[in-house]
């Protein structure tokens, strides 16, 4: 078992005193998005095993024996890699509005700008990789997103609500057509009007938003933080979310969505695959994203911990790549076995565990390869991430 060193990552969007707070460390002033947590080469996690070599990445261990760390059932299912990525994500304001492709989309897209030599670092690649990337965020406090698709004569009465002439052509198409139909139209017409009339068109919907408030604040909030983006209007198509603490949304392939504010445990499969549809300067590759799209109109996913006679509290999704669990221990409480054939990260939350011989305070994490006896005792809370094989 292995104490890990995690790299903070200072996105603008970031909170610069949500993960401060947990870790207990001042405040630097600047955005601390994201703690990264595994073996992704962009930051990965690093541990020490005392052999005089000091700290190695974590990506650098697994890459010497993959199958000791991993476990040979691990390796033989998904390869000489630990798949899914562990985040502390601290949301001060919105994420880019965004989509993941399934698993098929994704190795066509990567083998296809393999294919036609867009370098891998091209500000307008879409695809770094031939993987998925479903993720799950658990909220550690009151958590506020977007996902999914709302019912098309929903979000027409959000938009009509605003009375904003240039917005009713969305409206008629939303009332007119079948639900994919007029989901598709709608998203191609914002996504593809001109520039200089859509940043006007936000802008009066923003100060429409903000005269009306209740449903409207989370528009006018994103809209100040994004002046003039088309995804302001896109944000309106989909379900906004918020989340009690302990509360999880899943999120799979080709549904729409973004982050808006709250600290959450975040996991995901290990990829960089990302279809931007607003909120971002980043490129916005519109043929590519209405492809990965799924245009239907959806309920949030949003899961509540099931519960399990050794008190592991389990976010059950259909992914294989990751499965996040939770402990809760209670003072008194009997030291509970861990012991895996799969490798597992341990994120402590809350409280003072003890993980094996290693204690842990909020934001500490440790490694345990596969196969290695592990005991969790002590109070507190601690996330396991593993895996399904």
């Amino acid at each position: 078992m292995d104490r890990l060193s995690n790299t903070v990552r200072p996105y603008a969007w970031g909170s610069t005193t949500a993960i401060p707070e947990l870790l207990g460390t001042p405040p630097t002033g600047e955005p601390q998005a994201e703690m990264w947590l595994g073996a992704h080469p962009g930051a990965p996690s690093r541990l020490d095993r005392g052999h005089g070599a000091g700290e190695q990445a974590l990506s650098d261990v697994i890459d010497a024996d993959p199958e000791a760390e991993l476990g040979a059932a691990t390796t033989r299912k998904f390869g000489p890699r630990l798949p899914f990525l562990l985040k502390l994500l601290a949301a001060g304001s919105p994420l880019s509005l965004q989509v993941h492709p399934d698993l098929a989309q994704a190795k066509e897209g990567y083998a296809d700008e393999e294919r036609r030599g867009v370098p891998i670092d091209a500000p307008h690649r879409n695809y770094k990789d031939a993987s998925h990337k479903p993720e799950l965020i658990c909220a550690l406090t009151p958590f506020e997103g977007l996902c999914g698709f709302r019912a098309p004569e929903d979000a027409a009465e959000l938009l009509a609500g605003l009375d904003v002439d240039a917005l009713k052509p969305y409206v008629d198409l939303l009332c007119a057509h079948p639900e994919e139909a007029a989901l598709r139209e709608v998203l191609t017409a914002v996504l593809g009007a001109d520039p200089e009339e859509t940043a006007a068109t936000v802008t009066e919907a923003a100060a429409a938003a903000d005269r009306l408030g209740g449903a409207y604040a989370p528009y006018a909030s994103i809209a100040r933080h994004y002046p003039g983006d088309p995804g302001v209007i896109a944000a309106m198509l989909l379900n906004h979310v918020q989340l009690q603490p302990g509360e999880a949304l899943f999120l799979g392939a080709g549904v729409p969505h973004a982050y808006l504010d709250g600290l959450g445990v975040e996991i995901m499969a290990n990829s960089d695959n990302v279809l931007r549809c607003g909120l971002t300067p980043k490129h916005v590759d519109v043929p590519e994203l209405l492809r990965v799209v799924r245009f239907e109109a959806t309920e949030p996913a949003v899961l509540r911990p099931e519960a399990s006679a050794s008190g592991e509290e389990l976010y059950d999704t259909p992914i294989d790549e990751f499965r996040l669990s939770r402990f809760t221990l209670a003072p008194g409480a009997a030291p509970r076995d861990l012991t895996a054939a799969t490798p597992q990260i341990l994120l402590c939350t809350a409280g003072a565990p003890t993980a094996g011989d290693l204690g842990l305070t909020p934001g500490g994490a440790v490694f345990v390869p596969a196969g290695e006896k592990t005991e969790l005792s002590g109070t507190g809370t601690v996330f396991r991430a593993t895996v399904v094989v």
